[in-house]
């Protein structure tokens, strides 16, 4: 019976480490699934049960009569351990069918919780019965003291869940995958057998009793082992990217091992070696060690470091086959969702940098959860990567897969930068060539009608001076006077669109915005006192020199104040505003009205698109030509606030300072 005593303590350590190990692997990880959540409490469960069976065990060798209190403890934890664990077990196969998407119906969910739970908590008096036993720990069959209850209900606990394996099985992407839940299921259904012969009512010797339970916890810790190459090898469970944690683990749980088993040793060695003399021996064997272990450690970074990069240069196919499509918007935010999904990362954002930023010497990137890395070509900053992890911190190989795939991405970027220009000059091109098209034709059509409608617009007016002219054809005269002003305008809108801005080669450009905007505010406010709209003007006391005609000015001021009298509603208001910022001036239109609509947000800039009965649809368009021909830039806002509301932001340039 003495080697049945250490075949136990080895099963029994085992039994507390390999549960103990994976606990310690899902507090790393920290990744937000049901599924870790429930086998964090499963590994505890049987850290319960083997721990406090070790404990036992040990206090049973050291002392010839265990304290009542350590014996209590024990018998405690390890009553708690093993009562959960069926339904623990089977919750976490529910869980994982659920990752599998092999159980998509929420009531087929609650049905196998309902299953997996209720017979725990309707046996809980068998519970309260076994806990209140004294009669000391039961190392052959602790379940006999929890009922036969308990026991049909272990081995169902077990059999349903083998059930859930084969499925698991049939269902895997993967042949390793397949021999993995292979091998569960035939784990599983040993220890059912086992179990049901070890409680068999026939009778059997005390040490066929003994081995067939070592046999049960010993075939129950398979899974757990099998686990932990699946998890390295193949990435099981996407926990394989914290390999370094898993590695410091068992090289320490390796350790404590080794320092137990230089204890037992020690105690053996007695009676010939002190134990300090043993122990030291043994402690310094490992050195002999040393040097296969260095070979076998550097096997295992030469081809972690190969599978990073090959993981990356998988990853940079589909991220510069983004890139050929000539979107920098496009792309990152299709390398954030790859290096992510790839990485098995919780957050990634990518920030590409605009031309010309050097803001790169502030990035810090202390090592923890989330680490920002600087992506260079040469010395030029192109942007930063950053990354969150699902633990406390980035594993080693992540960090140099990060490392190596930030020495990738320039090219990537670059590339996506150099084919989205080419692409706007492109469309810059067409856009100039159509309006030049465009505006050969409103230069036409202006020329051929604007002398004509002078021509009838003044016979008209000395029809009108003549007392003899009926009052009925008066009416209509000067409804017909009306209608030539509004065409005139529409011509004169024309015209404007057709001619670019003048710019004279001696003498720069300039104006100031203060003034252009006192006159049209002054010009228009009739129109707006007409409308019931308060128009107010603000500008900055001081003189603002832009570098832009006073006609283009206008032009661009007029055309969006026009626009936002009509938007707005009668009582509401309209405010322009010019104001020196820097090396720009800064023009704000806004109003009040019910703001652009969603559908012609897209449209509003391109010629003759408008939403008016009677718009041209110029005015826009106007404004851009002349914002585009002073270098200035253009940028609108709808809606503002409360849904409502639209603002127009013009930069122009000032006079003899560069923009940035």
């Amino acid at each position: 019976m003495f080697h049945h005593v250490y075949l136990q303590l080895i099963v029994f350590t085992a039994g507390t480490l390999l549960p103990l190990f994976w606990i310690v692997v899902i507090l790393g990880h920290r990744r937000q699934r049901n599924f870790e959540r429930v086998f964090f409490f499963l590994c505890l469960a049987l850290v319960f049960f083997f721990g406090a069976s070790l404990l036992a065990l040990n206090a049973q060798l050291y002392y010839s009569v265990i304290p009542g209190a350590l014996a209590g403890f024990s018998w405690v934890a390890a009553c708690l351990g093993l009562w959960f664990l069926p339904s623990l077990l089977l919750y976490l196969h529910v869980e994982y069918a659920q990752v599998r998407e092999l159980l998509v119906s929420k009531i087929g969910l609650k049905v196998w919780l309902a299953v997996a739970w209720v017979p725990a908590f309707g046996l809980l008096p068998s519970l309260y019965a076994a806990l209140r036993l004294q009669s000391g720990f039961d190392f052959v069959a602790p379940t006999n003291r929890l009922g036969l209850a308990f026991r049909g209900w272990l081995v169902v606990a077990v059999l349903l869940s083998t059930g859930w394996q084969w499925r698991f099985a049939k269902a895997a992407p993967d042949r390793q995958q397949k021999k993995f839940h292979g091998t569960l299921i035939a784990s599983l259904l040993v220890v059912a057998v086992l179990f049901v012969v070890a409680h068999a009512p026939r009778r059997m010797s005390e040490g066929v009793e003994v081995a067939y339970t070592i046999a049960v916890a010993a075939f129950a810790l398979v899974p757990l082992a099998a686990l932990i190459r699946n998890v390295q090898q193949f990435n099981f469970l996407q926990i394989g990217r914290q390999r370094n944690l898993i590695y410091a683990v068992f090289a320490v749980f390796v350790a404590l091992l080794y320092l137990s088993f230089v204890r037992r040793v020690s105690l053996w060695m007695e009676a010939f070696l002190p134990p300090e003399a043993s122990a030291a021996i043994l402690l310094f064997l490992p050195v002999v060690f040393f040097e296969p272990l260095q070979r076998l450690v550097g096997r295992l970074l030469q081809r972690t470091a190969q599978s990073e990069m090959d993981l990356t240069q998988r990853m940079m196919g589909p991220i510069q086959e983004v890139a050929r499509l000539g979107s920098l918007a496009r792309l990152s935010g299709f390398s954030e969702q790859c290096i992510r999904e790839q990485l098995q990362l919780a957050e990634v954002r990518l920030r590409i940098a605009e031309a010309g930023d050097a803001g790169a010497e502030n990035i810090a990137s202390a090592r923890g959860p989330e680490e920002t890395f600087v992506i260079r070509q040469s010395s030029r900053f192109i942007g930063t990567l950053t990354v969150k992890a699902h633990g406390a911190m980035l594993s080693g190989e992540t960090h140099a897969a990060v490392e190596f795939l930030c020495e990738q991405l320039p090219g990537a970027i670059e590339l996506c930068r150099l084919i989205e220009e080419k692409l706007q000059l492109e469309r810059e091109l067409a856009v100039r060539e159509r309006l030049a098209l465009v505006g050969q034709t409103a230069a036409s059509i202006s020329h051929n009608l604007k002398n004509p409608l002078g021509s009838i617009k003044t016979i008209l007016q000395v029809q009108l001076e003549n007392p003899e002219l009926p009052k009925s054809m008066r009416a209509e005269t000067r409804m017909i006077l009306d209608e030539i002003g509004r065409l005139s305008v529409k011509l004169n809108q024309l015209l404007q669109f057709s001619r670019p801005a003048v710019r004279s080669s001696n003498t720069e450009a300039r104006c100031d915005a203060r003034v252009v905007l006192e006159e049209v505010s002054s010009v228009l406010r009739h129109e707006a006192d007409r409308r019931g709209v308060a128009l107010e003007a603000a500008a900055d006391g001081a003189a603002i020199d832009v570098a832009t005609s006073a006609e283009s000015l206008n032009d661009i001021v007029s055309n969006l104040v026009v626009n936002a009298l009509e938007a707005a509603p009668r009582g509401g208001q309209v405010q322009i505003s010019a104001a020196a910022n820097g090396t720009v001036c800064t023009l704000l239109v806004e109003d009040d009205g019910p703001g652009i609509p969603a559908a012609s947000r897209e449209k509003v800039l391109q010629p003759f698109f408008t939403t008016k009965p009677q718009g041209t649809g110029l005015g826009l368009a106007i404004v851009a030509r002349r914002v585009a021909e002073s270098a200035g830039k253009l940028h609108w806002v709808s809606p503002v606030r409360e849904n409502r509301g639209t603002r127009f932001e013009i930069t122009l340039p000032l006079v003899g300072r560069n923009s940035p």
